[in-house]
C-alpha cells in the first residue's frame, strides 16, 4: 500500500530518528512511501526506507517546480510548482496517512487526509479528532494496515 507521511521540513534530531524507523518498518512490510519530498520528516524517513532496502520506492510530491529539489533519498519526484497546494497531492496518493511531529503544513495534511477518508496515525503530532495517537512507528504501521486491510 501507499502509505502518505507528513511531517515537520525542519526538525530535532529526536525526530528525525522516529521518522527513519518509520521509514524503515514502511519498507520492510512492502509499502511505499509518499511524501513532500524535501527535508526534515521526508527525508528520514525516505532515508530510512532506502537504509531497510535499497530497492524501497519513496515518492516526492514537491512544492516546487524542479524534480531537482527532492531529497536524494526520493526514488520518483513529482514537480507540482503548487507550493502548500500540493499538500492534497501527498494525501490523496496515499492509502493512509502516518504524521510525525509538524507544524501548519502538517496540520492541513491531517485536515485533508481526513476530509478525504483516510486513517491517520500521529506521533507527537496534532490532538485532532480522527487521528489515533500511537506511541512507536510500528504500532503507526499496525494502526494503518488494519484500518485499511493490508497488512503484511
Amino acid at each position: 500500500m501507499r502509505v502518505s507521511v507528513i511531517g515537520g521540513s525542519s526538525v530535532r534530531p529526536d525526530t528525525a530518528a522516529v521518522a527513519e524507523e518509520l521509514g524503515a518498518e514502511l519498507a520492510d512490510r512492502g509499502h511505499t512511501i509518499v511524501c513532500g519530498g524535501l527535508g526534515g520528516v521526508m527525508e528520514a524517513a525516505c532515508r530510512g526506507a532506502h537504509a531497510a532496502d535499497a530497492e524501497a520506492e519513496t515518492i516526492g510530491i514537491l512544492p516546487t517546480d524542479r524534480p531537482s529539489d527532492a531529497n536524494r533519498y526520493v526514488t520518483t519526484p513529482i514537480a507540482t510548482g503548487l507550493g502548500h497546494a500540493r499538500n492534497a497531492l501527498v494525501v490523496v496518493n496515499g492509502d493512509a496517512a502516518i504524521a510525525v511531529n509538524g507544524g501548519p503544513g502538517t496540520l492541513s495534511e491531517i485536515g485533508l487526509a481526513l476530509a478525504h477518508d483516510r486513517a491517520v496515525a500521529g506521533l507527537d503530532t496534532h490532538d485532532v479528532e480522527g487521528v489515533e495517537a500511537v506511541g512507536s512507528p510500528a504500532a503507526a504501521v499496525e494502526y494503518v494496515e488494519g484500518a485499511v486491510g493490508s497488512g503484511p
